[in-house]
């Protein structure tokens, strides 16, 4: 619908605009998020084609130029013969059709969506990461940067590195816990974030050592100046090919602008941080789908009227992708007389579909790729990077096998 109408997230008209973060994570096939990349390229993934000629150096990650990716679908898209773009709001729901709007649906589609199936779509907020100048940054003083990947994955310095001392850190958290949040309005009451993408100033309030925990976590990093580790550790991944703009990896907020100011500049090498784009907070929602759709996540009463992408409750580009892939597929399998398929819970994206099958509606929470969603294996090795190869392993031949 953009230009016609924005959004509270959204800032160009371009296709595949990615907001959250300019990565797809892992290509591990031991990673979850890798595995279901391979499965994605196994039935011919064009997003992954996509985002591996914008590439950016990131680690065992696939990190994108933002714009180059959005480019690089947007002319996939708009150059294709059958393919019309047509640039304005929907307000109903036609029919044959696959309903991918994203997390950020319109009003009147929504209540349109909700009113078809029958159940309302839940909500929960999603946070955004800063952005901050190359330039800006001290790669030379005292509080140097230092460049690494954990345990040298990737390029082995695909990242740009902040380390702190315990005092720095405890500072540092007790200023997140005291800045100054963006109001809640009458949207934001009942605030249900998912657990995968907390704003930073929620982690801090939950303990002291959640973040050195989680996205601070010294492990795998060794300072040069020190040979050791830090206490705990800021990463920031390239978010551009040229280097000039730097993602602070997982440090999505919701602190007003000028609180974003002087707590981030509290991060080593940090003091003089020029912010490309500040952190935000919007509105997310999602479909209850256990509750309200096929298996193959088409509409009860209609099998034509497919969902895909995140509004189905699938959390990440990745994950919103595969369930596209599988849409298309479908959707051209029911036009021609054939029954819809789904691949088998020995497979990444199989798992997913059965989460969204499965799930307890009366609860049920977007749900990222991971190993956990896996049919276990009948003998599985006590290893855990063996049993996470051997799965993987598993997901691929059988992924393979559902391709053909």
């Amino acid at each position: 619908m953009r230009p016609v109408r924005g959004t509270p997230a959204h800032q160009t008209d371009s296709l595949a605009e990615l907001v959250c973060s300019n990565s797809f994570k892992s290509v591990e096939t031991v990673n979850a998020h890798g595995l279901l990349k391979a499965e994605m390229r196994l039935l011919g993934s064009v997003i992954l084609q996509a985002a591996d000629a914008a590439r950016v150096p990131g680690g065992a990650a696939l990190a994108v130029d933002r714009a180059a990716f959005a480019g690089a679908v947007q002319e996939r898209i708009a150059g294709h013969p059958n393919i019309t773009v047509v640039r304005d709001e929907v307000m109903d729901l036609p029919t044959p059709a696959i309903i991918a709007t994203g997390p950020l649906t319109s009003d009147a589609l929504s209540a349109a969506i909700a009113a078809r199936l029958g159940a309302k779509a839940l909500a929960f907020f999603d946070a955004i990461a800063p952005i901050v100048s190359t330039e800006s940054l001290d790669h030379t003083g005292h509080t140097r940067l230092f460049r690494a990947s954990r345990y040298g994955k990737g390029g082995g310095d695909d990242y740009l590195n902040a380390p702190f001392t315990e005092v720095e850190y405890d500072a540092f958290v007790a200023a997140l816990r005291e800045g100054d949040q963006y109001a809640p309005n009458h949207e934001f009451d009942q605030v249900q974030y998912f657990e995968g993408c907390l704003p930073v100033e929620e982690m801090a309030a939950r303990g002291r050592d959640v973040l050195r925990f989680g996205p601070m976590k010294p492990v795998g990093l060794t300072d040069p100046r020190t040979g050791g580790q830090a206490f705990a550790v800021l990463q920031l991944r390239q978010e551009d090919r040229a280097g000039q703009m730097w993602n602070l990896v997982g440090f999505q907020t919701r602190l007003r602008k000028g609180e974003q100011q002087r707590v981030f500049r509290m991060v080593p090498g940090l003091g003089a941080a020029e912010f490309l784009r500040y952190g935000s907070i919007h509105r997310n929602a999602y479909l209850n789908a256990p509750a309200s759709l096929t298996p193959h996540l088409s509409a009860r009463d209609d099998q034509a009227l497919l969902f895909a992408g995140q509004l189905t409750g699938v959390e990440g580009y990745t994950e919103s992708s595969a369930t596209g892939i599988l849409a298309g597929i479908n959707l051209a399998r029911i036009l021609a007389g054939e029954a819809p398929l789904i691949p088998p819970p020995t497979t990444m994206c199989g798992a997913l579909y059965r989460y969204l099958r499965e799930a307890d509606p009366a609860h049920f929470q977007p749900m990222n790729a991971n190993f956990g969603l896996l049919e276990p294996l009948a003998s599985p090795p006590r290893d855990k990077a063996k049993k996470k190869l051997q799965l993987a392993e598993r997901a691929l031949a059988d992924m393979k096998a559902f391709a053909a």
